[in-house]
């Protein structure tokens, strides 16, 4: 690969990390939020860096032929093999190539998010135990994360959630067998290490795989609620399609709605 080409390479990952991190929100797509301001500097990294490579080779190459006149040191006979010394076969190997595939999706079309199929693959993220909870407000319904509502059906001894009407969002996962998972999936850090939370919805439509949904419900019965036994489902009142968060990588409530713990 010529150092030329290895520039234009590195301009283009640069080009490619600084528009979906910086001109749009696309790298929601595969890290958290917070990984934003080092993807801008490494998409600002790599563009000086091509930019560099490219202004010192054009100097080489200005050079090379400044001093391509002086011809004469060529009619040594005994050294002849020194004239391929010009030539640089040096330089990154041809796998580098595969960098451009990356580098032009990220410019012209991005990969999209993760969703039903990579849940569907997934088992549900473990609960994380609890020994307190508070009381939960009379609000009807009532919005709560599909982890919240989780650690209410099988660690919340006090049973809250039992016939209350609550609301939760996230996207359609096909179930095996009766009813659906409504589904959130949750990065530590990049959607290689995504986890996900369910909740089986039973009873209503079902969208089709991936859409967004807003379902009113109650707990759907089974076993002792409050335990391990207990299912985290939903008898689902209302299903409805609303468009995907900006960041669909966290199991938060909409904007203007609080939590309840």
């Amino acid at each position: 690969m010529r150092r030329s080409l290895q520039a234009g390479l590195l301009v283009l990952c640069g080009l490619g990390l600084l528009h979906v991190s910086l001109v749009t929100d696309l790298y929601l797509r595969y890290v958290k939020e917070g990984m934003r301001p080092p993807l801008i500097a490494t998409g600002a990294v790599l563009l000086l860096l091509g930019l560099a490579s490219a202004v010192l080779d054009r100097g080489r190459e200005d050079g090379h032929s400044g001093h391509s006149g002086h011809s004469g040191h060529s009619g040594h006979g005994g050294h002849g093999g020194h004239s391929g010394h010009g030539h640089d076969h040096s330089g990154p190997p041809r796998v580098a190539w595969l960098l451009l595939l990356p580098a032009l999706s990220l410019l012209c079309y991005a990969p999209p998010a993760l969703g039903a199929y990579t849940a569907a693959r997934q088992s549900a993220k473990p609960v994380v135990h609890r020994d307190d909870f508070e009381p939960l407000p009379r609000t009807s319904p009532l919005p709560m994360t599909l982890s919240d509502f989780t650690s209410r059906v099988r660690e919340d001894r006090g049973q809250a959630v039992k016939g209350r009407v609550v609301r939760m969002t996230g996207f359609v996962t096909p179930g095996d067998g009766d009813g659906w998972d409504l589904t959130r999936l949750v990065l530590n850090c990049c959607a290689a290490d995504a986890q996900s939370v369910k909740v089986r919805v039973h009873g209503g439509p079902v969208p089709p795989a991936d859409t967004w949904v807003t379902v009113t419900g109650t707990w759907h019965p089974g076993g002792t609620l409050g335990t391990a036994s207990a299912p985290v489902a939903l008898d689902a009142r209302t299903v409805t399609e609303v468009p995907r968060p900006t960041n669909g990588y966290q199991d938060a409530l909409p904007p203007g709605e609080t939590a309840v713990r």
